[in-house]
């Protein structure tokens, strides 16, 4: 996907309309999208695994931020606003993989619900990683700061 599209398409207005948006959401989240899937080459973890969207997000952490909204029901309204027709009361798995506003939606709740850290700036890249490691892909999970670094540079920037 297009870089320039996905932020001003996608990103941009879907951070609006939940009021979340900022110059540092809008780099995290392109950056995570840029590890996750490469700009959404693929909707579905490969192989094989539980994560969805173009964010990779896993069943346990939406049905988490499910609940975490809950509570929350200004930004709850906000964000069920995003949910399909029809699809307001399910798990809203599907809605990771095909409703790319949804979906982009839930990824930056995923920084926001557990954490208090204010977002780095979005010229900081190499802060921008060390957040996504440490909120979003977490000390276990596979990826590594230097990775996340390279494919910013890479997907969003154009740089080889």
């Amino acid at each position: 996907m297009n870089p320039k599209q996905l932020k001003n398409l996608i990103i941009i207005p879907t951070l609006t309309k939940i009021d979340l948006l900022s110059d540092s959401a809008v780099a995290l989240l392109l950056g995570t999208c840029a590890q996750e899937t490469n700009l959404v080459q693929d909707l579905i973890q490969q192989p094989h695994g539980p994560a969805l969207g173009p964010y990779q997000m896993e069943p346990i952490t939406s049905h988490n931020l499910i609940v975490w909204l809950s509570g929350r029901p200004v930004l709850k309204e906000k964000v069920d606003s995003l949910v399909s027709i029809g699809n307001q009361n399910t798990d809203r798995l599907e809605e990771l993989v095909f409703n790319l506003a949804y979906a982009t939606a839930m990824a930056r709740l995923r920084y926001l619900a557990w954490n208090d850290e204010p977002l780095p700036a979005a010229n900081d890249i190499l802060g921008l990683a060390k957040y996504y490691k440490k909120y979003y892909n977490t000390p276990n999970g596979a990826a590594t700061e230097r990775q996340f670094i390279i494919n910013y540079h890479h997907y969003v920037e154009g740089k080889v």
